[in-house]
Formats: C-alpha cells, sequence, structure tokens
C-alpha cells in the first residue's frame, strides 16, 4: 500500500469516523495529510496517531462553511506539505427529524455544512489540485443523496443529493484539466453519527433494509477513497462509488 506516495490529502471532518478512518489511510498509502475538524482534541490525536506510525500529518480546526477559513487551510497545506494533490469532503452533520420538525435555521445549517462545504472547499483547492498532476477530489455523500430514505432528515437528504450531482458537474469542468471528482456513497456505517439511533427502531430498520445485514466499517469507506484518490482510479471521473452493503441493488 503505497498508492499515495510523495502526495498530499486534505480530509475535512478527519477527527472521528469516516474521515479518521481515510486519514489513517492515506497515510498508510504514504501520503502527508492535513487533517481538519471542528473537533480539536479528537483531531490533534488522529494526527499524532499518523506521525507516531513515522507518517507526516497536521491537525487544523476548520468550520467548512466559512469560505476564509478555505483559504487558510489550503494556503497551510501547501506552506507544510509543499502542495495539494487529493481533497476528500467529509466533514458533515445530519438529523432524524421530519421536514415539519425540521426549522429553516436546522435546515440551513446543514446545508452550509453538507452542501456549500463541499463547493467552497473544491473552489478553493481548485488552483492546486489543477497543478498537481494527479489531482483528485473525493466526496463523501450518502445513500441518501440518491434515495428518500426513511422520510427523515430532509435538509441531509437535500444536501447530499446536491453533492452526488456536483461531483459530475465539477468532473465534466475539470476533465481535460487533470483532475477527478468522484462521490463515494456510504451505506449505514458503524460511526459516532449514529450513536443516536442505537438501541432503536431505527436502527433495526437500517439492518433491515441492508442485504447484507450489517452496518459497515469506516475502514471499508477508506479503503473506496483511496482506490478513487490513487492512479488505480485514473481513468474514472464523475462516477458515483457505493459502499452500502447492498441497500441501493434493492
Amino acid at each position: 500500500m503505497d498508492r499515495l506516495r510523495e502526495r498530499t490529502a486534505l480530509v475535512t471532518g478527519g477527527a472521528s469516523g469516516i474521515g479518521r478512518a481515510i486519514a489513517l489511510r492515506f497515510a498508510e498509502e504514504g501520503a502527508a495529510v492535513l487533517v481538519t475538524d471542528v473537533q480539536d482534541d479528537a483531531g490533534e490525536k488522529v494526527a499524532a496517531e499518523i506521525r507516531g506510525e513515522g507518517g507526516r500529518a497536521l491537525f487544523l480546526h476548520h468550520d467548512v462553511a466559512d469560505e476564509d477559513a478555505w483559504a487558510a487551510v489550503v494556503e497551510r497545506a501547501v506552506a507544510e506539505f509543499g502542495g495539494l494533490d487529493v481533497l476528500v469532503n467529509n466533514a458533515g452533520i445530519g438529523g432524524l427529524g421530519t421536514i415539519e420538525d425540521t426549522t429553516l435555521e436546522q435546515y440551513e445549517h446543514t446545508v452550509s455544512v453538507d452542501q456549500t462545504g463541499v463547493f467552497l472547499g473544491t473552489r478553493a483547492a481548485a488552483e492546486h489540485l489543477k497543478s498537481s498532476g494527479h489531482g483528485s477530489v473525493v466526496n463523501i455523500s450518502s445513500i441518501f443523496g440518491t434515495s428518500g430514505g426513511f422520510g427523515t432528515s430532509p435538509a441531509y437528504h437535500a444536501a447530499k443529493g446536491a453533492v452526488r450531482t456536483l461531483t459530475k458537474n465539477v468532473a465534466i469542468a475539470w476533465a481535460r484539466d487533470g483532475v477527478r471528482v468522484n462521490s463515494i456513497h456510504p451505506g449505514f456505517i458503524d460511526t459516532p453519527i449514529l450513536d443516536q439511533a442505537r438501541g432503536t427502531d431505527f436502527e433495526t430498520m437500517m439492518l433491515d433494509v441492508t442485504p447484507m445485514g450489517r452496518l459497515g466499517r469506516p475502514e471499508e469507506i477508506a479503503a473506496a477513497a483511496a482506490f478513487l484518490a490513487s492512479d488505480d482510479a485514473s481513468f474514472v471521473t464523475g462516477a458515483e462509488l457505493y459502499v452500502d452493503g447492498g441497500y441501493i441493488a434493492r
């Protein structure tokens, strides 16, 4: 596993769950990793874990909905590691409410993180990704960016659906600029974001509608991200990769 040697990756939401697994896998693949998150202590631990294994990593506090913050983290990645080759837009939030239970403030906050953050990050990284020679953007969407799910979490569905289409739009725009842009659509993954559902009817429902009958592991999403970020996926752009235990195949 050395497919990202001498490359730099920026992973948002890298302090826990899927983002942490991606950061660790990228480091194993040889990348220098800039881990960003709003969870400072946990994020620092991820970067320290990578360094402890002999890798190169740095953590920065980062609100992905803040345009100025994006300029700062991209600049730091370039200054610290000499460039930026891979951007993973992973940071996200969600909820379980119905549309009637969702306030405008809640809706706009979710969209600002899950959707607008992807737009801001991709735009901020554009120049450096294009000059990389191995530029790759991996956007973490969701099965709920394609399906109606359980009729709950309307802001999350809307935002992740927008990420799915934005991915294809930028993939076409950058197809001849040497930058590939793809989306991963996780199913139900065993991460802290599911803590609110544990032991509830919602958890039972997730298992029942997943043909493989189990939750996915963050490492399984990380493996897909490593593939898309690497030259193994050199002819893959504008694609949506479902890592969902068969959910979308139903």
